[in-house]
């Protein structure tokens, strides 16, 4: 073997300097051979050789089939297949992605790592390549549909940037019957002309079984649906209540009133809030469940925790980041019970600027648990009051607080959210006095101070975009009876600015002790989309400062500010969107852009995210004067694995997310085939438009149904131009369209504009 070895690499060698000959010009591989008196016979020998030598990335094929010495840069990245057959190269630190034709994709599949080389350079749009070699295979299961045949079957990719169905041998099927969705090994990844073959490795249901449809997303994105049996053990010898021992040590905040704020069918409450009110002073306490003391470093609740990363929240289900023993149980801050927490205790002025604070390890017991639609049916009451009736109700000093807010530009009647929530019945004042008569003051100071907050951070340059999120509405089997569209409101944004604040907070405590830490960071826009984004707004009359050089996150404030209630509102604010880097977790404390916060860590929900239950080990070490030398190492050695993890499970569990909201859209919309309806235009490209309903739900209208003239793309502009009558779509222009069809296996609608 060795010989035969050696024997090839000489080949190589001698064909390769006969390639980079000076008198050498690029022949087919029958020229070669017919050159170097290699009979028909050997030509396949010539061929591994000469395949080798492309592999190694030393010689090259032309368009027309002939052999050269390669004369371009290859680079590696990831693969991303088109349903359409092209598809691009994702190289890592390269700003633009690289575009592949259908018939340079060298027979690679999604995700595929590859080696690529650059056959067209261009200065404004994305270069062009060639994919020549598959490095590695991205894909080695995938969900699709079974459909039998006599002796064989075939797998339906759920996927459609896997192009190929995938033949599965009868003797491979496990029994799989037509319609079934199934997982697949792939066991080969084809060649030209023959498909990819694989062999079914699990059976998830039929498409028609209620669930089958999101357990396919789940098995798509490799959620872990189960918990092992080790762990699930460990859950269950934790504590069913606290014990005296547990609070040794620890602030008794018993007495201290608390309640939490969360949705109506929340179980894991991992946040409780308390309020006083001293004078010009506030007191603001943001309790957060200590997980950290159930769940120990290096366990198998710990392991499993970071091999999850985040509870994921899908359209009909929680797969938890922790058992249900935990996170709806003894670290659940349930109403009227002891619970150990670590509460960040902030001292405020009258102008909600921070003054003092202190972490501490704490035990607690919330008075309320209250919810959204009550915090929100309370102050909506409230709100209906007259003006004098308001003023005595309030604390001293709201009027003077209004004045300031309504003076920094906010609108003086903020209780007319969007909610997915049905408001409580509306209760007059003595009702509500004698209902909630504990806790009435303290959510009217809390309404206060969350509006010198939210002004706060807006002065400083906060960003909020609002864009409306969809709430999917399901029957007792999976099936989609309402699609509702909402938005923050007033009780909402308490519990947020108040988690904000602790956030913030905590983060900047601790980047000032200099030890290892989680950091939330967000960083600034490249220059380069923020200049495209500048060159666009400008042909509507707007600017921004500061491009050139580093972009303070308040000129983006500003922009939103000054296209607020305009015709291209939806369509700025999109763009700006577009043009925004996304959030990580990293070891370097770089800021938040998008808060306009120097510091910002994620601290507040343990029970559902891993980095908040690092940081709090960290915390809680430090507050008990452990944090030495060992343990600095130790957790400056583990860090920046977890921020990279944590970051990319987090991403999978967003996509997995808009997945099956996507899925239950496209149901939805498959019972209002025909219908007409309002959109509003979301997205252009070349091949059409996407047209959103008030709902949330997005739809194309191929360019093919738009019928009342031909139209070409404006790249520069993001217009759909018609050539006939000059007409022009525009983002954010409002059309109505018909619904022409929607497919949950694809999760798409595609809507025609209706005349």
């Amino acid at each position: 073997m060795a010989e035969t070895t050696e024997q090839f690499e000489r080949r190589k060698k001698v064909l390769y300097d006969m390639i980079c000959d000076k008198q050498y010009f690029p022949m087919k591989i029958k020229e070669i051979a017919i050159f170097l008196n290699i009979p028909r016979e050997k030509r396949q020998d010539l061929k591994e050789v000469l395949d080798a030598l492309i592999l190694d990335g030393k010689v090259e094929l032309t368009s027309k089939g002939k052999y050269r010495k390669a004369c371009r840069k290859f680079i590696e990245g990831t693969y991303v297949a088109h349903p359409k057959g092209y598809g691009f190269v994702e190289v890592e630190g390269r700003e633009s992605d690289i575009f592949i034709p259908e018939d340079a994709s060298g027979g690679a599949m999604h995700r595929d790592v590859v080696q690529v080389a650059i056959v067209k350079n261009h200065e404004e749009a994305r270069s062009e390549g060639s994919i020549v070699k598959i490095l590695e295979h991205g894909v080695r299961e995938l969900i699709g549909t079974y459909q039998k045949a006599k002796s064989y079957g075939f797998v339906l990719p759920d996927n459609r940037r896997i192009t190929s169905d995938i033949f599965v041998p009868q003797e491979f099927s496990k029994g799989a019957m037509d319609g079934h969705k199934v997982l697949v090994e792939l066991t080969s990844y084809g060649e030209k002309g023959k498909n990819p073959e694989g062999k079914v490795k699990e059976i998830i249901g039929h498409v028609n079984d209620p669930g089958t449809d999101i357990l396919s997303v789940v098995y798509e994105y490799e959620l872990p649906n189960e918990f092992p049996e080790k762990v699930m053990r460990q859950a269950e010898r934790t504590p069913d209540e606290v014990s005296e021992a547990d609070c040794a040590g620890r602030r008794d905040l018993r007495n201290v009133l608390m309640v939490t704020i969360d949705g109506e069918d929340a179980k894991d409450l991992d946040d409780a809030v308390s309020l006083s009110k001293d004078g010009d002073f506030y007191y603001l306490g943001v309790h957060i469940a200590d997980v950290a003391n159930y769940v120990q470093e290096k366990s198998a609740l710990d392991r499993e925790a970071l091999h999850r990363g985040t509870s994921v929240y899908l359209a009909d289900r929680v797969i938890p980041m922790l058992p249900h023993r935990l996170s709806n149980g003894i670290c659940s801050l349930n109403a009227g019970v002891d619970r150990l927490a670590l509460s960040c205790l902030m001292k405020l002025d009258r102008k909600g600027k921070l003054i003092d604070h202190e972490i501490c390890e704490s035990v607690i017991r919330v008075d309320r648990r209250m919810s959204y639609p009550e915090v929100l049916g309370i102050l909506e009451t409230l709100q209906n009051k007259d003006a004098q009736q308001k003023e005595e109700t309030l604390q001293n000093g709201e009027t003077k607080q209004k004045e300031n807010v309504q003076q920094n530009g906010q609108a003086q009647n903020v209780y007319k959210p969007q909610t997915e929530d049905k408001l409580q019945e509306p209760q007059n004042e003595d009702e509500l006095q004698k209902e909630y008569a504990d806790v009435l003051p303290m959510l009217l100071d809390m309404e206060q101070l969350m509006r010198l907050l939210r002004a706060r951070r807006r002065k400083r340059g906060s960003i909020d975009f609002n864009f409306p999120e969809a709430k999917v509405v399901l029957d007792e089997n999976g099936v989609p009876l309402e699609i509702k569209a909402y938005a923050a409101n007033t009780a909402t944004q308490i519990i947020e600015e108040f988690m904000l604040a602790a956030n913030e907070t905590v983060a900047q405590y601790f980047y000032w002790q200099e030890i290892p830490f989680l950091y939330r960071t967000h960083e600034a826009p490249e220059e380069e989309k923020l200049q495209k984004l500048a060159s666009f707004i400008a042909s509507f009359g707007y600017g921004m400062k500061g491009i050139s050089d580093e972009i303070h996150p308040k000129e983006l404030q500003k922009l939103l500010a000054r296209i607020a209630d305009t015709p291209e509102e939806m369509m700025i604010s999109r763009l700006t969107l577009r043009s925004m880097k996304q959030a990580r977790y990293t070891t370097e404390d770089v800021g938040h852009f998008g808060l306009a916060a120097s510091h910002y860590c994620h601290f507040t929900s343990p029970i559902r995210r891993y980095p908040d239950l690092q940081i709090h080990r960290i915390i809680k070490e430090v507050l008990r004067g452990r944090m030495n030398q060992a343990k600095t190492e130790h957790y400056r050695e583990i860090l920046p694995q977890v921020a990279e993890s944590c970051s990319k499970l987090e991403r999978r569990a967003d996509e997995a997310e808009r997945e099956t909201v996507k899925l239950k859209k496209a149901e939805y919309m498959m019972e209002h085939i025909g219908e007409e309806f309002d959109a509003v235009i979301s997205g252009i490209m070349s091949y059409g438009m996407y047209a959103e309903l008030p709902n949330t739900v997005e739809g194309l209208i191929h360019v093919s149904r738009m019928y009342d003239d031909r139209y070409y793309y404006r790249e520069e502009t993001y217009e759909m131009y018609g050539i006939d009558t000059g007409r022009v779509y525009r983002l954010g222009d409002t059309v109505r369209v018909r619904v022409l069809d929607a497919d949950k296996t694809t999760k798409t609608v595609d809507f025609e504009m209706a005349l």
